[in-house]
C-alpha cells in the first residue's frame, strides 16, 4: 500500500475532480485541503506512523490555494492565532 501512494504521489499533476467541491470557486476545497494536511500530519506522528501520506493534501491545496493565503496561514498557526481546528 505504501508504494501505491508514493506512486500516486509521484505521478500527482494537479488537483483531481472532488465531488464535495463541484463550483468552479475551488476557496474551500484549498481550505479543507490546508486543514486535511495538518491534521492528517498531527495524527499519524500522534500515532508515531510516517507522515508521507498526508503529502498527498499538500500536493492538492499547493497547486489550488494561492501562494499568499498558505503564507498567511502559516504565519498564524506560528502565531497562535490560527482560526482553523488541527
Amino acid at each position: 500500500m505504501a508504494e501505491d501512494i508514493e506512486t500516486k504521489i509521484k505521478n500527482y499533476r494537479t488537483a483531481p475532480f472532488d465531488a464535495r467541491f463541484p463550483n468552479s470557486n475551488q476557496t474551500r476545497n484549498c481550505w479543507s485541503n490546508y486543514l486535511d494536511y495538518y491534521r492528517c500530519q498531527k495524527a499519524l506522528e500522534a500515532k508515531g506512523v510516517d507522515v508521507l501520506p498526508c503529502d498527498w493534501y499538500k500536493r492538492v491545496f499547493t497547486s489550488i490555494c494561492p501562494l499568499s493565503w498558505v503564507q498567511k496561514w502559516d504565519d498564524q498557526r506560528e502565531d497562535g492565532t490560527f482560526p482553523g481546528k488541527i
